[in-house]
C-alpha cells in the first residue's frame, strides 16, 4: 500500500458513523396536586365565540401553566348548518358537552361555554385564577405516567399508567385521552364570522374513553395514534384526564406536549 493510500485509510478510520437518529421519547409524571381541567365548547360559526378562543390563548402568559391548569378546545358541530362548516368540529364534542352538562347539572349547552372540572363555568379570569387555586390544593386523587413517540411523521405511540390508588375513587374513575394542536388560523368566508381570521390553541384533534380501569385500579396505556392530515407536529401534544364517570369530577389530568423536532 503507497503511503498516500494508507494515510487516506487511516483518516477514514477516523470519521465517525452517524447513525440514524431515534424517535424522541417525550415523557411526563403527575405530581401530588390535583390540575384543573379547563374545557371550552366552541365553534368557527359563532360570531361570539373568538374572545373565548383568545382566553385560551393567553392562558400561559396569564399564570395559568399546565402544571395548573389542562385546556382543551372541542369544536362543536350544531352551528355548521348557519353558513360556515368548522373543519375542526366533531359530533363527539357535542355529546362530550352535553355529557357534561347532565353530570354538572347544566340546564343548557351553548357556545362559547367552558367547563371547570367538569363544572359550567362563568367566572372570568378572577373566578378561574380563585377556583384553580382551590383545585390545586387538593391532593391527586389518581397518578399518571406518559410517554409520546413519533412512531412515523403521521403516528404516535402513547403508552404509560394510570393508577388510582383509593378503592372509593377507582370504582367510577374513567380515563380520557385527547390529542390536540395549537397554532390553527381559519380565514373564514361565510356565516356570522365572515371575513374573520380566526386563531386557535389547544384543539381537540381527538378523543378517546371513557377507558375503563382494572379491579386493581390500574390501566396500562398503550396506543397507536393516526394524527390528522396537516397535523403540526410540533405544535401538538396530549392530555389524559381521569375522571368519576358518574359525576365528572377530574381526579387528576397531565399534559404532554411532544418533544421532538
Amino acid at each position: 500500500m503507497s503511503i498516500r493510500l494508507s494515510a487516506l485509510f487511516s483518516a477514514l478510520l477516523l470519521v465517525p458513523l452517524i447513525a440514524p437518529a431515534a424517535p424522541a421519547t417525550c415523557r411526563a409524571v403527575s405530581g401530588s396536586h390535583t390540575v384543573a381541567v379547563l374545557e371550552l365548547y366552541t365553534s368557527e360559526g359563532c360570531s361570539s365565540c373568538p374572545p373565548a378562543d383568545h382566553q385560551m390563548s393567553t392562558l400561559a402568559p396569564s399564570g395559568f401553566t399546565a402544571d395548573r391548569v389542562v385546556p382543551l378546545g372541542f369544536h362543536v358541530d350544531y352551528w355548521d348548518y348557519i353558513g360556515w362548516k368548522d373543519r375542526f368540529a366533531r359530533p363527539a364534542y357535542a355529546v362530550r358537552q352535553r355529557d357534561l352538562a347532565d353530570a354538572g347539572g347544566a340546564r343548557v349547552v351553548y357556545t362559547p361555554q367552558f367547563f371547570l372540572n367538569g363544572r359550567d363555568f362563568r367566572g372570568g379570569e378572577s373566578g378561574l385564577k380563585r377556583l384553580t387555586g382551590e383545585i390545586n390544593k387538593t391532593p391527586a386523587r389518581a397518578d399518571i405516567q406518559l410517554a409520546l413517540e413519533a412512531a412515523t411523521a403521521e403516528q404516535w405511540n402513547v403508552s404509560g399508567k394510570i393508577n388510582v390508588p383509593l378503592a372509593a375513587s377507582a370504582k367510577d374513575a374513567a380515563v380520557y385521552l385527547a390529542v390536540y394542536e395549537n397554532r390553527l388560523v381559519s380565514e373564514v368566508n361565510r356565516g356570522e364570522n365572515q371575513g374573520a381570521t380566526l386563531k386557535h390553541d389547544f384543539v381537540g384533534r381527538e378523543w378517546l374513553g371513557p377507558l375503563s380501569l382494572d379491579a386493581s385500579g390500574t390501566l396500562e396505556l398503550k396506543r397507536t395514534l393516526q394524527l390528522k392530515p396537516a397535523q403540526k407536529v410540533n405544535d401538538s401534544g396530549i392530555a389524559v384526564i381521569v375522571q368519576n364517570r358518574r359525576t365528572s369530577d377530574v381526579l387528576q389530568a397531565l399534559q404532554l406536549p411532544y418533544c421532538g423536532t
